[in-house]
């Protein structure tokens, strides 16, 4: 590799919502791009610390998802580990995915800034596409969304958004030490928004609010991962209580341009027929 030659960023979590989206961005400028995940070459894998070494080995930052949620017990101390490991191996430049509200998030931050890293810290709000590349797929369809979740407002957040300006922290001057919370433009309730897809999709989709032992219950029936289990969990029982229902200018600050509306992503999902059987 010749001086001219751009060093890799490598993006953890690069075949997710954010990363998979992060990477067409930076192929797409011709900045090469290593995707950290299991199944990438070389592998990386958060619960085996002999693979980090391999991944960040001659890249020029890192853009860090952590699998499978940064709200789960034990990720802010794993975060805390491997930035500690790139910057020790010589890469300074973290970008973090974070999320509003959670608990072990907030201590991941505050580790990432005491990693002596080049920090950036996106503090993002609940991913409007939870509802088009999640658990949220399968209920829609049925034309039955029940969650024990009630009229609280959620300021959803495009992961096109997020993948904006994770491409601008991770090239762009100027955003270093700098923590951008990251919302929609308008609350919506999850009612509201199941009512944007259904109209989106010209289907009648009911949302139903349920208690948190019957979604617990119904999360069980449906053979997740143990921390999948817990995490949808706490989303709804602790983050989803009114806490987030704020909006912020994060993305305004750092595109120059508002977020996109929750409407708009329903339009333009809907028209792929995710949501139509």
């Amino acid at each position: 590799m010749n001086a001219t030659t751009p060093k890799p960023i490598l993006i953890l979590g690069g075949t997710g919502k954010t990363g998979r989206r992060l990477a067409e961005r930076l192929t797409a400028r011709g900045l090469p791009v290593r995707i950290g995940s299991r199944s990438g070459s070389p592998r990386f894998d958060w619960e085996v610390p002999a693979t980090w070494g391999p991944a960040v080995q001659g890249v020029s930052a890192v853009y860090i998802s952590y699998y499978p949620d940064i709200a789960v017990p034990g990720a802010a101390e794993v975060v805390d580990a491997f930035a500690r490991f790139a910057v020790a191996n010589g890469v300074a430049r973290l970008v973090l995915l974070s999320g509003r509200g959670e608990t072990e998030a907030q201590r991941a931050e505050e580790m990432l800034k005491a990693s002596g890293a080049e920090w950036t810290i996106l503090r993002c709000a609940w991913f409007s596409q939870n509802f088009s590349e999640g658990f949220l797929v399968e209920p829609l369809l049925a034309g039955e969304v029940a969650l024990p979740v009630g009229p609280v407002g959620e300021p959803f957040l495009d992961a096109d958004d997020i993948a904006d300006v994770a491409e601008a922290a991770l090239t762009q001057p100027g955003h270093i030490g700098q923590l951008y919370e990251l919302t929609g433009p308008r609350l919506l309730s999850f009612a509201d928004a199941v009512a944007e897809i259904g109209k989106a999709a010209g289907r009648d989709i009911r949302f139903v609010r349920i208690s948190h032992d019957e979604f617990t219950a119904a999360v069980a029936s449906h053979d997740l991962p143990p921390e999948f289990g817990w995490l949808l969990n706490e989303l709804f029982t602790q983050v989803l209580d009114g806490r987030n229902e704020s909006l912020t200018d994060g993305v305004q600050r750092v595109l120059g341009r508002a977020p996109k509306d929750f409407s708009t992503y329903a339009t333009e999902t809907a028209a792929s027929r995710i949501w139509s059987n």
